[in-house]
């Protein structure tokens, strides 16, 4: 039972920490107690020592050691609780020999007499506890492990552990073995206007859900409106019906806010500019800026959580409100009944528009369920010899080239032609490529003695089961941790590590930082396919993750067996070897899944997890001193239930705290007794201003607020200085005249990230000019400052001409950022800018696109994305003249270069009027994806000329005329070496 050892391995590590901090903090201890937390200590210490011994060895655990195994878990738990309780309820010693110092420490230790004499009986029972543990081991024969059966060559984790992760992109590639691709997406895009259904059917592992997400990638963008979710067994029809309501706004929001417009332009200066095409610009931006503003509060709205048909026919309603009239594509994955099916078809718009729906099931019956006559089916097949060859090869190569002739075809010949198992192996394989032909096979036959093979998915989980026992101890608690996400969800890598960093799992090491090391563990579990990226950022890095449904199933029932977690509401039903629940995560919360949370021993969470709505879940359950990890990201509730913001102010020992787009709207004024929290996300909330106390964070790393797509931002006390000394990221503020913000920055030498969404200046009057000129020069001092210490990414948008200018007259650039985003009305680039070797992603203002710019940029030789946008949270009526002066001067066409550019694998261009852009012969030789959003094109030419391009995607803002419409159909109409999709 590895996967034991290994989730208990993580929990000694993680409390052997705090007894070591507890130890070297000053307590006032009652006599002998410090003794004993030291002599727990020290058994611990062994204990994980004999554990890592016995996660090398390659036979199984007898029951004897299994049972030894749970209980050292379930002693190292209750020392956990026990050691949080005595920080929660016990302060410091106060420092100092003076009088007032030995009066206030003598009321103290009478004040804390009795908490103090119960925690001296609690770690005494548990060192005995402790005591009896290591003595039963020798008591009832627990067998030392032979060293002799550690995994030598099978190890390579550390081999592997540093490897430079290479920034890429996900692409829309062919699913192995699928060779009806062509036709089903040429099905689903035809022009047929009639709604039709696409059903794809085949039991699990076999590729279903990767070739729907295919065609879903790669036909998308031909729709206006688009949903994937997935559809968990037993999951509410109205749950499914909110997600694909969710998504289809975001869309709509996303399609009208990628061209970035200006602000209204008032009548005067459109009767000043008398040209047409100006006119039309201007009309363009109002238009787009009026709408933004009406989606975006659209888009934030709630649904209220319910089963009542009232609220399913309110949820249909809005639905095919945002449907009917738009040619929308649906993607509905893993639906396991036909009632479920129908009744999801049956809130569906019956639209004429040529809208497309995809769906996926285990079971042919669900696949021939009668909803309409315009439908499709396909059976997916195992996969050949050749293409499971093919498969497993490609997907070993990509991380571990030249390693396909040392292994033996018995591998992937053993995996039956199934996808998931042939993927999983491969991961597997190139984690390890130092590990022999002779111990590959001895592997396979242990699985799969021959000449058995992989024949359905109950045996896939043999693969599944072999592969969690090769990952380090480290991993497999990374790894247990994916079972709070619900069935499809997808996790965004950073919610990921920074949740990782306050429960423990990771901590330094090799010189590596706690942030770096989750970043290795993450790629390690990307690497070993434990979970599959389906999105990544500009910077090349994976912004989105997904763990396949068949390994969430084995992950979930393992965590149930170490009680390592509980799930309420889920996919499927969890074992509970304990009644003391550790980690809770709410997938539902209905009436009946609070009642069943009620019904458990909830006062040893420290970790708590809810999706959905706040409405039946109150705190009184828990025992707020010991939760450490609060995650309430999309919750709705705060203000109308039983929930308050005041409440978590209680949990003093939190470390995580998420109320990212929740309905909460103002923090407690005490927020600064979290003494220990890291991390504080409060993005796309209404909280506009932290409290004073946040100063007083004394843990701090993570400082995120504002909301990105339009730009709100999150005002900051001067308080904030408290923080200087441990905050990593401060994202989303805004520094505004008369504060003290921007000078006191350069007291936060630790910032990696610092993003500035609003840097309010005043030019009303003389004395208001001098203080905002003030402002930003100590902006600029501060930035220079950091730059020389360890800022990697800085965002400002910024309307202020005067701070564009004092930019470029910087005396000591900031030469080691990683990442740049500048908004603003500037047409020249800082002189500066082209000198940032280690720029790796850039977005910058679309008034600054011009073949100069294109020229002088090329010589960045590690920028991997490259974007021109107008911000649409402005409102300046002067962009619009600018983009016009720029396509005057450069007489309406933009060059880009030959040559340079050598690493950009992406380029994106959001303006309302594209002049004619020409790529010269050698042009941006790696660019993988162009991606351009226009009202109006003037011309695309020497697109042959990108030698890597793969996709192209064009995407038009309202109707396509005049010159525009004519350059796309020649583009439709040509062949290309790439992927071509317009959206009109």
């Amino acid at each position: 039972m590895d996967l034991a050892v290994g989730a208990s391995e993580a929990t000694i590590k993680s409390l052997l920490t705090k007894l070591g901090t507890l130890l070297a903090a000053e307590y006032t201890l009652v006599r002998g107690v410090r003794g004993d937390i030291q002599f727990i200590r020290d058994e611990l210490a062994s204990m994980q020592a004999f554990l890592s011994n016995l996660s090398h060895s390659k036979d199984g655990h007898d029951d004897q050691t299994e049972d030894w195994m749970k209980q050292i878990r379930e002693v190292a738990y209750d020392i956990e609780d026990c050691v949080d309780d005595f920080i929660h309820s016990l302060d410091p010693d106060r420092r100092g020999d003076d009088l007032w110092s030995i009066i206030v420490k003598a009321l103290y230790e009478l004040r804390t007499w009795w908490p103090r004499r119960n925690i001296a009986a609690k770690i005494a029972e548990l060192k005995e506890r402790a005591q009896h543990v290591g003595e039963r081991r020798n008591r009832y024969g627990v067998p030392n492990p032979d060293p002799a059966k550690k995994k030598s060559s099978m190890g390579g984790y550390f081999a592997a552990e540093h490897q430079e992760i290479t920034p890429r992109l996900v692409g829309i590639s062919e699913p192995v073995g699928v060779n009806e691709m062509t036709t089903l997406q040429e099905w689903l895009i035809s022009d047929k206007k009639e709604l039709r259904v696409l059903s794809i059917f085949g039991f699990g592992g076999v590729g279903k859900t990767t070739a729907a997400m295919a065609l879903y990638r790669k036909c998308g963008v031909k729709f206006k409106r688009r949903a994937m979710v997935t559809v968990s067994h037993g999951t509410d029809p109205d749950e499914v019906l909110k997600d694909i309501l969710k998504q289809v706004k975001e869309s709509n929001v996303h399609q009208q806010g990628q061209i970035r417009s200006t602000a209204n332009t008032s009548a005067k200066k459109d009767q000043a500019s008398p040209d047409p095409q100006r006119q039309s610009m201007m009309s363009f931006f109002q238009k787009h800026t009026s709408r933004l503003s009406q989606i975006t509060r659209c888009a934030r709205s709630q649904v209220d959580d319910g089963t009542t048909s009232k609220e399913h026919e309110a949820i249909t309603r809005e639905l095919r409100e945002h449907l009917q009239g738009n040619r929308y594509l649906l993607l509905i994955d893993d639906v396991w009944s036909s009632s479920t099916w129908q009744t999801i078809w049956s809130c569906l718009p019956k639209n004429a528009e040529g809208s497309r729906v995809m769906v996926t099931t285990r079971f042919e019956a669900v696949a021939n369920t009668s909803v309409t006559h315009h439908k499709h089916f396909h059976k997916m097949q195992v996969l050949s010899r050749s293409d499971a060859q093919k498969l497993f090869e490609e997907s070993m190569e990509d991380r571990q080239p030249g390693l396909k002739d040392r292994v033996p075809a018995r591998i992937w010949e053993m995996c039956g032609g199934l996808p998931l198992p042939i993927v999983t192996m491969a991961g597997l394989v190139a984690s390890k490529p130092l590990t022999e032909q002779n111990e590959w096979i001895e592997v396979c036959d242990s699985l799969f003695p021959q000449p058995q093979v992989c024949h359905k998915p109950e045996e896939f989980m043999r693969i599944i089961n072999y592969c969690y026992t090769a990952l380090p101890s480290d991993l497999k608690a990374c790894s247990l941790y994916l079972c709070l996400f619900p069935k499809g969800r997808k996790i965004r890598r950073k919610r990921l590590i920074r949740r990782w960093i306050a429960e423990g799992f990771v901590s330094e090491k090799h010189g590596l930082s706690e942030e770096d090391v989750a970043e290795t563990c993450f790629n390690q579990l990307v690497d070993r396919k434990i979970i599959r990226p389906i999105e990544h950022s500009s910077n090349g890095k994976v912004k989105r993750c997904q763990v396949h449904d068949m390994v969430l199933e084995y992950i979930i029932s393992k965590a149930g067996e170490e009680n390592f977690a509980t799930v309420v509401g889920g996919q499927w039903s969890m074992p509970t070897r304990s009644n003391k629940v550790r980690r809770l995560s709410l997938h539902s919360t209905d009436s009946k899944r609070a009642k069943e949370a009620d019904r458990m021993n909830l006062s040893h969470v420290r970790s708590l997890t809810v999706f959905g709505s706040l409405e039946h879940l109150h705190f009184k359950s828990f025992k707020t001193g010991i939760v450490q990890v609060l995650d309430l990201e999309g919750c709705g509730g705060f203000n109308e239930n039983r929930v308050s913001v005041s409440d978590i102010c209680k949990m003093t020992l939190l470390r995580y705290l998420s109320l990212r787009g929740t309905d909460v709207r103002k923090l407690p004024s005490n927020i600064g007794d979290l003494k220990y929290l890291e991390t504080l996300d409060v993005r796309e909330t209404k909280v506009c201003e932290l409290p004073p106390s946040v100063g007083q964070l004394e843990r701090i790393s993570n400082i995120l607020g504002g909301d990105k797509e339009t730009r709100a931002a999150l005002k900051v006390p001067r308080e904030i200085k408290g923080t200087a000394k441990t905050l990593h990221v401060l994202s989303g503020i805004e520094i505004a005249e008369g504060s003290n913000t921007a000078s006191e920055l350069n007291y936060f030498t630790g910032l990696r990230k610092l993003a500035i969404y609003k840097l309010r200046t005043s030019d009303q009057s003389l004395i208001s000019k001098k203080k905002s000129d003030q402002m930003l020069e100590d902006l600029i001092s501060s930035i220079q400052y950091l730059s020389g210490y360890y800022l990697k990414t800085l965002v400002i948008d910024v309307e202020s001409s005067d701070f564009l200018s004092m930019l470029d007259d910087m005396e000591s650039p900031p030469i080691y950022l990683t990442a740049l985003e500048l908004s603003g009305r500037f047409v020249a680039l800082p002189k500066w800018l082209p000198d940032l070797s280690n720029l790796v992603k850039l977005a910058l203002s679309v008034t600054a696109l011009h073949t100069d710019t294109l020229k002088l940029l090329s010589n960045l030789g590690a920028l991997f994305s490259l974007t021109f946008s107008v911000c649409a949270a402005k409102h300046d009526p002067d962009t619009a003249s600018i983009l016009g002066t720029n396509k005057s001067k450069y007489r309406g066409e933009i060059f880009v270069p030959a040559g340079g550019f050598l690493k950009l694998k992406l380029l994106r261009i959001f303006i309302p009027f594209l002049p004619s852009l020409n790529f010269s012969a050698g042009a941006m030789p790696a660019v993988e994806r162009l991606e351009l959003r226009f009202k109006r094109l003037e011309g695309l030419h020497g697109m042959d000329n990108l030698e890597s391009i793969h996709d192209v995607i064009l995407s038009v803002d309202g109707q396509a005329g005049g010159t525009t419409k004519v350059i796309l159909d020649e583009l439709k109409r040509a062949q290309h070496k790439y992927a071509l999709n317009v959206n009109e």
